[in-house]
This record gives C-alpha cells, structure tokens and sequence, in this order.
C-alpha cells in the first residue's frame, strides 16, 4: 500500500494502450461502499473473500493492466490467478518510504493504529515474500517519479518481450490496442 500501484498503473495502461482496472476500485463499484466501510462491516476475513472473487473475475480478463490491493497476495488462490493469468510486477517500497507516502492517508483500515510505522513493518516482513513469489519483475521504487517508475515498468516488460517496442505508444482515445492486430 502506497507503493504507486494505481499511479503507475493507469499511466501503464494508457502508454500500452489497455483498459486499466483497480481490483480495490472495482469493490467498492460492486459492493457500494468503500473499503474501509467493507473492513469495519465485514471484517478483514470477510473483506478477503470478497477481494478473491473480484480477482478471480478479473484475471480471467484479457487486455487489461491491473492493480491489486497489497494484501491481495495473501491468499494462495489470488497469487496463483495473478501470476498464472497475467505477468506481474511487484513495486517493492520500503517501509519507511511506505510511512511516508501514506502518512496523511486515512482512508487505508490497516494503517489505522497508533503506530503506522511499526505496522507497515509488519506487513511488509509478512508480504515481501509473497510479493515476490507472485512476482514475474520486481522494480525497487526508491523514490522516482511515477513517470520514472512507469518508464521502468514498461522498460522491463520490453526486455521481456511483453511490450512489443516497435509499435508507437497509442494516443488518448485512439481504438488501437498494442499487440492486437
């Protein structure tokens, strides 16, 4: 959480040319409720099987660039369609840069303690490794820009021959989707 999922993501989908989706988004659309009301009705078990039938939709999905809510690797189930589906990137964040970025954020249920610090510690010893078991890339984010962060994020799907780099980026609201001819 805080790792520039959704920055990243949305500026991803639009440079490849692909619809983008929010996995924590598309719940609040289907539940009508935002997630920290979802949290606080539903506990965060409860919250956990609503996010893995949302992930199992939208996995099966093709043409998409997806972001997932960090605790959407705890179930083995949601990494297996993540990775099995899709090619995934992990934007691994420190705690301490995490604390930061999320500092002034009230509206994340997890962070909602006295000591945000601590808990985002640990979490992150928690989810790194199943981050990175899910993960096909993992880019360190450090502290550039998300247009930076992007740049790398497609630069490493190039590499991998995900993102075919030939073929111009598609521009705002042309109907050309990148590798789908």
């Amino acid at each position: 959480m805080g790792a520039g999922k959704t920055t990243v993501g949305r500026a991803l989908a639009q440079r490849v040319g692909l619809r983008f989706l929010d996995s924590d988004h598309e719940i609040e659309r289907r539940e009508g409720c935002t997630i920290a009301t979802l949290f606080a009705r539903e506990g965060e078990q409860g919250f956990r099987e609503i996010e893995a039938r949302v992930i199992e939709d939208l996995t099966e999905r093709d043409g998409i660039v997806l972001a997932t809510g960090g605790g959407a690797v705890l179930r083995e189930s949601n990494r297996k369609a993540l990775h099995g589906r899709g090619v995934v990137v992990y934007l691994r964040a420190s705690p301490d840069e995490l604390a930061h970025r999320t500092r002034n954020d009230r509206s994340r249920p997890l962070l909602q303690t006295a000591d945000p610090r601590t808990r985002l510690r640990e979490l992150f010893r928690q989810r790194d490794p199943l981050y990175r078991e899910t993960a096909h890339f993992t880019i360190d984010t450090g502290r550039p820009s998300a247009a930076m962060l992007t740049h790398l994020v497609l630069t490493q799907l190039e590499l991998a021959g995900v993102v075919d780099p030939s073929r111009a980026p598609v521009q705002p609201g042309s109907r050309e989707r990148p590798g789908r001819d």
